[in-house]
């Protein structure tokens, strides 16, 4: 029997979780509470396996409740239920420890399947925001996959003129800059790219399209 408790500062919000329990022999709720400071309090007296805790509640929200109960229970299933659809939040809740995070709008299906999830290990996130999470991922691997859209139109320009056989006095000729200017930028170049000779920056200006 899995022991349940559920924290929300609505009670028709409860009323609702409770009913949609007492349907699944599998579950076994075990208290209730309206606020963050009760929730940590019946998370100690009632010892549950799952906690069903309210994102936004005026006392304590749902993260920093997360954050207070895990270090010393970090077996118990934390399961978020909020309204926001808000892949910050999400982030923040699950680095706080929280098992899962399911918007209240989910049919009652998925509360209990996202409740399964998260018993066998798994992480669960609602369905409508898992889309949203793979383009974030998605955006963060081609920009962390492609450094030189850390360099300036400046530095991007000299890379160029590096790549192509100027000494950097003929880039600050060319330019119409000075000589240290000049080394200042290929300085740059070289720790955001991560290269240091010219062998290194043409074969990278060449892979990246920067020159054919």
């Amino acid at each position: 029997m899995t022991r349940v408790v559920i924290v929300d500062d609505h009670a028709i919000v409860r009323a609702g979780l409770r009913a949609l329990l007492f349907e699944e022999a599998a579950f076994e709720l075990v208290g209730e509470a309206a606020g963050g400071y009760e929730a940590l309090e019946l998370v100690e007296k009632t010892k549950p396996d799952v906690l069903i805790l309210d994102l936004s509640m005026p006392d304590l929200d749902g993260i920093s409740v997360t954050r207070k109960i895990k270090p010393n229970y970090p077996d118990l299933k934390i399961l978020i239920l909020t309204l926001h659809e808000d892949g910050a939040l999400l982030r923040e809740a699950i680095k706080a420890g929280a098992a899962g995070y399911i918007l209240k709008r989910a049919a009652e299906a998925e509360l209990i399947s996202a409740i399964r999830t998260i018993l066998r290990g798994d992480l669960y996130v609602d369905p409508s925001m898992v889309r949203g999470l793979l383009e974030e991922s998605r955006q963060v691997q081609v920009k962390q996959s492609d450094p030189t859209e850390s360099l300036t139109p400046r530095e991007t320009e000299i890379l160029r003129l590096i790549v192509e056989g100027y000494t950097n006095r003929q880039i600050g000729q060319e330019l119409n800059i000075s000589i240290r200017t000049v080394e200042g930028h290929r300085a740059n170049i070289s720790d955001k790219l991560g290269l240091h000779s010219r062998v290194e920056l043409v074969r990278y200006a060449r892979k990246s399209g920067l020159i054919v």
